[in-house]
């Protein structure tokens, strides 16, 4: 409960402390976390601001959360990575255009000591029944963000409950975001599921290494999708449609393309070829 209101209360002043462009217009973007914790947004969207006028404010949620949040009205658009979740936003008439706008992949990290011996293997569902079969320590977002709904899809793959298996005991449910999951996992040498793109600009990453990548299970795809104007007419329909067709176009995929941390890049513009 403490992480989940130091998360609500730091979004909130980073949304008071922002401002609007002189003259120009404001919206709400709702995103998943990692585009904005791997610091994605704050590279690229004041070249969108610059080019347009347009200021997006950015709420940082977990998926879940920032889909509900703009299906009360609270945004004017949203990006998020988690296709089952977003696939129902728009079957409920919530949002009315979705573009896959770039790509990364999800990686299982863990203490270098790998207890549950699942070093560098390619299969994410067979670590997970690794890590369950030692009782080594795993650490949960658990809250109902993609990563945290994928975590919980390969669970199901392994036909394994981790929360009646090992609750209490080896699988701890923290209830907050991504950095929060990898301090937890770095200060008590234990597993977590993480986007690369939070991973790679993770400073506090102490004994944690990438133990299992490359199922494409664990590919992690990120789209924008625009509110329907029947169902939400507050929403700033014109502006919100400028960013997702920048966020689209060359120039706003050349900026995705060009982020990097320590010379990597963390991801991969897709909307020419979505994956």
């Amino acid at each position: 409960m403490r992480l989940r209101f130091a998360a609500v209360i730091l979004t909130a002043l980073s949304i008071l402390a922002a401002g609007p462009v002189d003259g120009g217009e404001t919206i709400v973007l709702a995103s998943t976390t990692s585009v904005e914790n791997s610091g994605l947004l704050a590279h690229i969207l004041p070249e969108f601001t610059s080019k347009t006028g347009i200021f997006a404010r950015v709420l940082a949620q977990g998926t879940g959360q920032a889909l509900a949040t703009a299906a009360r009205g609270d945004a004017d658009l949203v990006l998020v990575h988690d296709p089952e979740a977003e696939q129902q936003f728009i079957a409920e008439g919530h949002g009315a255009e979705r573009r896959q706008i770039a790509w990364n992949d999800f990686i299982v990290v863990g203490p270098r000591a790998d207890p549950a011996h699942i070093a560098e293997g390619q299969n994410a569902v067979a670590a997970f029944t690794a890590i369950a079969k030692a009782g080594a320590p795993f650490v949960s977002r658990g809250d109902k963000s993609g990563t945290d709904a994928l975590e919980h899809r390969l669970w199901r793959a392994a036909e394994i409950d981790p929360a009646k298996t090992g609750g209490g005991s080896w699988y701890r449910d923290i209830g907050g975001g991504m950095g929060a999951a990898l301090n937890t996992a770095a200060a008590t040498g234990a597993y977590t599921l993480s986007d690369r793109g939070t991973w790679l600009s993770f400073g506090n990453k102490r004994d944690l290494t990438v133990l299992v990548q490359g199922d494409p299970r664990l590919l992690n795809r990120y789209d924008v999708i625009l509110l329907d104007p029947k169902k939400h007419p507050e929403a700033k329909q014109e502006p919100a449609r400028r960013l997702a067709d920048w966020l689209s176009s060359p120039d706003g995929q050349a900026a995705i393309g060009a982020y990097e941390v320590n010379g990597e890049q963390l991801f991969h513009p897709s909307a020419a070829a979505p994956r």
